[in-house]
């Protein structure tokens, strides 16, 4: 892969959420330099909102999350309180002072979902001079068979090896919890349906969109829309949360989607699948098509 220097200094800039601000020393100084320590340290310190309410069964029966039955019972989700790395450190060290360890007690632990991993992921490598990005997409390798074969809603972090030359696609939330026999920490190309291929896929007739499943129970094209534009801000530094989107992932938008419109989304997924040879024509679209960038959602 030929490297392109802009977009690999571009990903070394923090954003508003990835940015740990006074606990980067902590980052650098505290942490191994191992990825594949580095994220087993982050997912001991972290709950998924499902195994909190599952708790001592199913991927969590052997405690590999802890004993949940010791998290408080009005404990709940955080997605909506510590969207940035930067709350996200301040309430791990508020809870237990050591930070990041691996014998956090559950009742300690953040509960929060693969967004907010991949921003932390992100923040640390980032703070120890690795270019890194959050992705945003779906992932078929979670046992979901009470749904069929669906493709789930996923976030996921990249970062750039210089010793190989070329981007290293990684999963911190899933890697103590995939179903499929591959490294977590080298995800091979085509496990993760990064949201361009899958969106072109969909358009062309290749791919069934009923594949496609959001967490909130939807499933088809618009889950792959959501995601196309959650990854395309994660692309440009810009990790936005959950309940904010683009305008075109509007149900009633989505559903009366024009053809030029349609065009337009097609364009974006199309250099999306080659972010770092089409970075200029990604980030003049990000600094001068408002209808590509502006969000809706709650508060906005």
């Amino acid at each position: 892969m030929k490297e392109n220097k802009k977009a690999l200094k571009h990903y070394l800039e923090f954003s508003t959420y990835t940015y740990p601000g006074l606990y980067q020393d902590k980052l650098i100084n505290d942490l191994p330099d191992s990825i594949r320590e580095i994220g087993l340290l982050v997912r001991k310190n972290f709950i998924h909102r499902s195994t909190l309410a599952e708790g001592n069964t199913g991927t969590n029966a052997d405690l590999r999350f802890g004993d949940i039955t010791k998290i408080p019972w009005w404990r709940q989700p955080e997605d909506g309180v510590l969207v940035t790395a930067a709350a996200m450190l301040a309430e791990l060290y508020r809870r237990d002072g050591r930070g990041f360890v691996a014998d956090r007690e559950p009742q300690d632990k953040l509960v929060l979902t693969c967004r907010f991993v991949a921003i932390m992921v992100a923040s640390i490598l980032k703070s120890k001079g690795i270019p890194t990005r959050v992705r945003s997409g779906n992932a078929s390798y979670f046992d979901m068979d009470e749904l069929g074969n669906v493709s789930t809603d996923h976030w996921i972090n990249q970062y750039w090896s210089e010793q190989e030359n070329r981007w290293v696609t990684i999963d911190v939330d899933g890697s103590l919890s995939l179903s499929g026999n591959f490294d977590p920490y080298d995800i091979p190309d085509g496990k993760f349906d990064f949201p361009a291929d899958a969106w072109l896929g969909i358009r062309a007739g290749k791919l069934d969109p009923q594949r496609f499943y959001n967490a909130g129970g939807v499933k088809g094209a618009i889950v792959v829309c959501w995601a196309l534009f959650y990854d395309f801000h994660s692309l440009m530094n810009d990790e936005i949360i959950y309940n904010h989107g683009s305008m075109y992932g509007d149900p009633k938008k989505f559903e009366n989607l024009t053809p030029t419109e349609l065009t337009r989304i097609d364009y974006l997924a199309q250099l999306m699948q080659e972010s770092d040879k089409n970075f200029d024509k990604l980030l003049d679209i990000w600094e001068s098509e408002k209808d590509l960038r502006l969000l809706v959602g709650s508060l906005l």
